[in-house]
């Protein structure tokens, strides 16, 4: 019992994580994608707008679910880092890199700086979420053992599911991050970039869909224990996330940006949890299951008290910092998102 709450809880965290941090990778996907520096300027701008408030504290996310891992399933965490360490350090880089070059590209002294940063930061924003991707394959696909000989660096998170979980957590991120700009650009009286956005959500959510439909087939193929899961007790949660994402498709063809956020947020909480449910009870897959793998009770309760503490103190404060973003309170300050390469701009004119 202890141990499935741990696992709940874990898994609020990757919820979280995939929401928040999602759609702030997704942004970066169309930072890379947005044109020339005079061309994507608006869009750039809004970007760095809608992420600029948000974007640090969504690490939050993903250094509690790391230490809950390593703490409550640490022979499992053990053998996750040391078989998928390669694309845990490039997880690790793409995150660095990207901070950096967010940052800095607001302080460029030229166009080429400007222009390297801003590329540094989109790429990283899509390196980052691709390699998390190839991590939940690997899992899902039964690719990490526990004990014996270490797996060849590459292979266990190089299979077919693996590529499948980067390319979808790629696009994921990007579609969910376009129904999200389109939303803020509508409240903030930008109808132009609103449309922008909201078409880039509709043909980034076809692709999306049409890729995973032929997902379907890699894992059936691939991760035979996964699609069992995903085709009993995780099958209602699949079809609620299409319906999600039908919604906030609809809602978008309507032009009801701000109304699309709601589906499109379902739409990813219903996958992720699809993911966890479709694999339960295993903490690694084939390998062994939760109730093998917990630490005794008395780190359960520690981490539980932990929870309970945190989420005292630390969620209503993000719920308050996001309220604020969302209603714009945070505008005095205005997160001139190409606010130093407009400058430069204007002076190589």
């Amino acid at each position: 019992m202890l141990a499935n709450i741990i696992v709940a809880i874990i898994w609020v965290g990757v919820i979280a994580y995939a929401v928040f941090g999602g759609a702030d990778f997704g942004s970066g996907f169309w930072d890379l994608v947005a044109g020339g520096d005079r061309a994507g300027a608006a869009q750039r701008k809004r970007i760095d707008r809608s992420i600029g408030p948000v974007w640090e504290a969504n690490h939050v996310w993903l250094i509690f679910v790391l230490v809950y891992l390593w703490t409550a399933f640490p022979a499992s965490f053990a053998a996750l880092v040391t078989a998928c360490y390669v694309p845990l350090i490039a997880v690790a880089v793409g995150i660095v890199f990207r901070g950096g070059a967010f940052v800095f590209r607001k302080s460029a002294t030229s166009i080429a700086q400007a222009r390297f940063f801003g590329v540094l930061f989109a790429t990283s924003s899509v390196v980052t979420p691709f390699f998390f991707g190839t991590i939940a394959g690997a899992v899902a696909s039964g690719r990490v053992p526990l004990g014996g000989p270490p797996p060849n660096a590459w292979t266990v998170w190089l299979g077919p599911t693996s590529l499948l979980g980067g390319v979808l957590a790629v696009g994921s991120c990007a579609w969910l991050a376009a129904v999200f700009l389109s939303a803020d650009a509508a409240r903030d009286d930008e109808p132009e970039l609103a449309a922008a956005f909201g078409q880039r959500a509709q043909l980034s959510g076809v692709v999306i869909g049409a890729i995973s439909l032929i997902g379907i087939v890699v894992i059936e193929i691939d991760a035979i224990t996964l699609a069992d899961g995903l085709e009993r007790l995780g099958a209602p949660l699949v079809i609620l996330s299409a319906l999600g994402g039908l919604g906030a498709m609809w809602s978008l063809r309507q032009g009801q940006h701000e109304r699309a956020r709601i589906p499109a947020t379902i739409a990813v909480v219903a996958i992720v949890l699809g993911w966890g449910v479709g694999q339960y009870p295993w903490i690694l897959v084939d390998e062994i299951e939760i109730a093998d793998a917990v630490a005794p009770d008395a780190t359960l309760w520690a981490l539980i008290v932990a929870f309970i503490g945190a989420a005292l103190l630390v969620v209503p404060s993000l719920i308050w910092m996001l309220k604020i973003t969302h209603q714009g309170d945070l505008g005095t300050q205005e997160i001139r998102s190409d606010s130093s390469l407009a400058r430069l701009q204007d002076l190589d004119r």
